[in-house]
């Protein structure tokens, strides 16, 4: 039987350290009842949803933003400090606390729970990822934690949907406990520094009374650690594994890639003889095609490079990673946290500038947002692989390394070494201040789970075709439109494309860019470009499948076109100019939104902007002059 209508359902928040798989089990008792949104006036993110119990019951579900104490050190860790304490208008007050515990590293999460237990609200103890915690040989006596705690404690697998039961019916019992009692007044204060002492003597006695086995994980991870962390080999091994991802990429995705442009052609051409010759054929087989099979072909070198940053995150490794990175970062007055937003930047700058939240000082916090587009996104890729394929070698370094996949590897370097250095003159300038602590945690180590790193492939390439159908499809359609008409006169000296929108757009924009280097079609591409950087390849496959006119130069590849079109030097502006540009609207619609400032929005915008310019010309200029020499 469901709650009846008159009466509302409970509020229940899940709240715990951050890691600790709250969200996991959250979606595990919600599934797909559940919405997202903002806390009004902050970009906060909230979840809610909707929780049915075994018997029947409704429950509403808040899943708070992670922290570790109740004394809060950023937006994120405010927001979940005033619900708990029931000072937020727009949110009720929650009736019962559910605290999510990491049974691998509990002792760190009940320094949380002890806090919360004082508020004087109902709290039930969700103990999750014991499956983690047997397979370290972690053995935990709940019966004796229950007791000590004063709270019931229910063991939970989140990502098999394990004790889920069980935990809404010990909230169930919870609930009906408060309304068999009177209302509890919360006070809370920041506790003094014998109450902290206090309280972390009285952890590590229940962690002595209920810990059976320690498990063994942690011995080897000190091990590995020694290696992975110190000081000079630790950064060894950081960029041979990146020089290594970075050679799979081109290596690993080849043959899928001429699989795919194989299967693009023969599409052309299928198209080509079903329809008759005319408008309509060049629309598909010119515009669509083209436009969009050019881009389609890079989806095995962006799922690589994810397939990479997946097992290194959920090995453990990434965050060494952060660790080996904060002493570099410290050097140009980067907040330690700052590294997993710049790192989620390499996906793409969108999240990355939001799980800036984290990070509490505001200075730190518009440095790290105004650095975060110089991390080489995946809408770079497509960009890098077609120019590089074209004007750079297949040949081998030191006799192991493709030249290929260091030029590459290159480009991502310079994106954070002017990200570094950009850093630094922001933080020497306009936003001067004391360099701020850093602590991070270091999880153990452990076994990639295939099943997560299916999903998040599954969703990179959900994103990047979705992005395929949304923007490069349209581009496509309208670049070929603007590039066929109007059609060249009957005694036309030059291509046909040149007498088009198109043609007039690129030849009124190119003596801007004449000392980068880049002609008319380059310059045809850049526009459409600045709603997303991928659109660029589409477009230059649109513009010169257009442009060909002959039967032989039609069956060329775009590859084969771009090698005999451009000088090298050409091509390595190019290169240098997407290292830097902004071309992606939808990041700085959303750096306005978390700076609320255009000013700042504005300054990034320009800032990068002249960057590419300045940088890409140098570029071409230099290069010219040492080919020429």
């Amino acid at each position: 039987m469901n709650t009846p209508a008159t009466v509302p359902a409970p509020l229940v928040a899940l709240t715990g350290n951050p890691n600790c798989g709250k969200t996991a089990l959250f979606n595990a008792l919600t599934g797909n009842r559940q919405k997202v949104a903002n806390y009004p006036g902050v970009t906060v993110e909230r979840r809610e949803g909707i929780a049915v119990t075994p018997k029947g019951h409704t429950l509403k579900l808040l899943d708070l933003p992670g922290t570790y104490s109740l004394d809060p050190k950023s937006p994120d860790e405010e927001i979940a400090l005033e619900v708990l304490l029931n000072k937020r208008a727009d949110v009720e007050a929650p009736s019962v606390l559910v605290a999510v515990a990491d049974a691998t590293n509990l002792e760190r999460c009940l320094n949380f729970v002890l806090e919360i237990r004082a508020l004087g609200k109902p709290v039930v103890l969700a103990l999750n990822m014991m499956d983690l915690a047997e397979n370290r040989g972690i053995e935990l006596d709940l019966v004796v934690l229950e007791k000590e705690l004063l709270i019931p404690v229910v063991p939970t697998i989140a990502v098999r949907k394990e004790g889920t039961a069980t935990l809404l019916d010990k909230v169930e019992e919870a609930l009906a406990r408060v309304r068999a009692s009177q209302p509890v007044q919360i006070v809370w204060h920041r506790p003094s520094p014998d109450e902290l002492r206090a309280r972390f003597t009285e952890v590590d006695r229940i962690m002595k009374l209920a810990t059976k086995s320690k498990g063994r994980a942690a011995e080897w991870t000190r091990r590995i650690d020694d290696v992975v962390l110190h000081p000079w080999f630790g950064h060894v091994i950081l960029l041979t594994i990146m020089a290594f991802m970075f050679q799979a990429v081109f290596a690993w995705a080849e043959p899928f890639m001429d699989l795919i442009e194989a299967g693009v052609e023969s599409f052309g051409v299928l198209a080509s003889g079903v329809l008759p010759e005319g408008p309509l054929q060049s629309l598909l087989v010119d515009g669509i095609i083209a436009g969009v099979g050019s881009v389609l072909v890079f989806l095995p070198q962006i799922l690589i490079l994810f397939l990479f940053i997946l097992i290194l995150e959920d090995s453990g490794y990434m965050a060494r990673a952060a660790f080996l990175m904060d002493r570099s970062m410290g050097k140009v007055g980067l907040h330690g946290r700052a590294f997993i937003p710049l790192l989620s930047s390499f996906a793409c700058a969108i999240p990355g500038i939001m799980a800036t939240r984290t990070i509490s000082n505001r200075r730190d916090r518009l440095a790290t947002i105004f650095i975060a587009p110089l991390m080489t996104c995946s809408a770079r890729l497509p960009v890098y692989a077609l120019l590089i394929a074209a004007f750079i070698p297949n040949a081998t370094v030191f006799g192991f390394f493709g030249l290929q996949g260091l030029v590459l590897l290159g480009l991502y370097l310079i994106g954070i070494a002017f990200a570094l250095i950009v850093a630094w003159v922001l933080k020497k300038t306009s936003l001067r201040g004391p360099a701020p602590s850093f602590m991070m945690e270091l999880p153990t180590y452990k076994r990639p789970s295939v099943r997560n790193i299916g999903f998040g492939l599954w969703e990179r390439a959900k994103i990047f075709l979705r992005r395929a159908g949304k923007y490069i499809l349209i581009t496509s359609m309208i670049l070929w439109g603007l590039a066929s008409f109007p059609k060249a006169p009957e005694n036309a000296t030059e291509p046909a494309i040149q007498y088009s929108l198109a043609g007039k757009i690129g030849n009124a924009i190119e003596p801007v860019l004449r000392p980068l280097g880049f002609d008319w079609r380059i310059a045809t591409g850049l526009i459409p470009g600045f709603a997303a950087r991928e659109v660029m390849v589409s477009s230059l496959a649109t513009v010169f499948a257009v442009e060909s006119e002959d039967e032989g130069e039609v069956e060329r590849s775009l590859v084969e076109k771009l090698q005999t079109a451009w000088p090298l030097p050409t091509a390595l502006a190019l290169l240098v100019w997407y290292v830097f540009s902004p071309q992606c609207l939808a990041t700085f619609a959303v750096t306005k939104r978390e700076t609320n400032s255009w000013l700042w929005t504005g300054a990034n915008f320009l800032t990068l902007l002249v960057m590419a310019y300045v940088f890409a010309m140098l570029t071409y200029q230099i290069g010219t002059v040492l080919l020429s020499a």
